[in-house]
C-alpha cells in the first residue's frame, strides 16, 4: 500500500519475446522526428519494419549466450509500459543498456528507476554480467536522472555514436557494477 492506503501498482519485468518486438519497432517508426532526435535516433537509419522483425527473429533463435541483443518488458499490473534491452553483449562480462517508456502519458510517472533496478538485476542474473553501461543522449534529462536514481555511477560525457540507429551526439556514460538490492518503492 502507498501512503494514501491505496494498493501500489505491481511492477515487474519479464523477458522480451518475439511477439513484443512489433511494439518496439512501432515505437521507433511511429514516433515524431522531434522525439527521435531527443533519443539521438536518426530516422533514416531505422530498418524497414519487416527486415527489422526478421533480424529479431533470427537473434531469438540463438542461445542467449550468442545473441546480439536481449531485453525485458516493463509491466505495471501486467500491462506493458516499456522495456529495457541490452546490446554490445560480452556474455559474462558487460553489456550496453537502453531504456524506453512507450506511452508518453507514462513518462515522468516515477516508475523508471524502479524498472531500471529490476531490469539490471535480471540482466546480471541471466547474462552473468560484471558491469552494465548505459549511454543516453546527454541532453535527454529523463534517462540521465533515472540512471542516477537507480544507482548508476556517472563515468563521463563525450561525443559518440552509441548504436546503429544513432547519429553522432553528446552522450553521458553511466555504469553499474554488481546487482542491485530489490527496490522498495517508487
Amino acid at each position: 500500500m502507498n501512503a494514501d492506503g491505496a494498493l501500489s501498482p505491481l511492477m515487474t519485468v519479464r523477458p522480451m519475446d518475439l511477439d513484443d518486438v512489433d511494439r518496439r519497432i512501432a515505437y521507433f517508426h511511429d514516433s515524431s522526428d522531434d522525439f527521435l532526435r531527443q533519443l539521438g535516433v536518426d530516422r533514416s537509419l531505422l530498418p524497414k519494419r519487416k527486415d527489422w522483425k526478421e533480424t529479431y527473429r533470427l537473434d531469438f533463435e540463438r542461445p542467449i549466450e550468442e545473441r546480439q541483443g536481449y531485453g525485458v518488458m516493463w509491466l505495471v499490473d501486467d500491462e506493458v509500459v516499456g522495456w529495457s534491452n541490452v546490446d554490445q553483449i560480452d556474455f559474462g562480462r558487460q553489456a550496453l543498456m537502453h531504456l524506453h517508456i512507450a506511452d508518453p502519458d507514462d513518462r515522468a510517472s516515477g516508475f523508471g528507476a524502479h524498472f531500471v533496478i529490476l531490469a539490471v538485476r535480471h540482466f546480471f542474473q541471466v547474462l552473468g554480467l560484471d558491469r552494465l553501461y548505459c549511454e543516453p543522449n546527454a541532453f535527454n534529462v529523463a534517462p540521465n536522472r533515472t540512471l542516477q536514481r537507480a544507482g548508476f555511477r556517472y563515468e563521463f560525457s563525450h561525443m559518440a555514436t552509441p548504436g546503429p540507429l544513432n547519429f553522432e551526439q553528446a552522450t553521458t556514460r553511466w555504469v553499474i557494477t554488481g546487482p542491485l538490492p530489490l527496490p522498495t518503492g517508487r
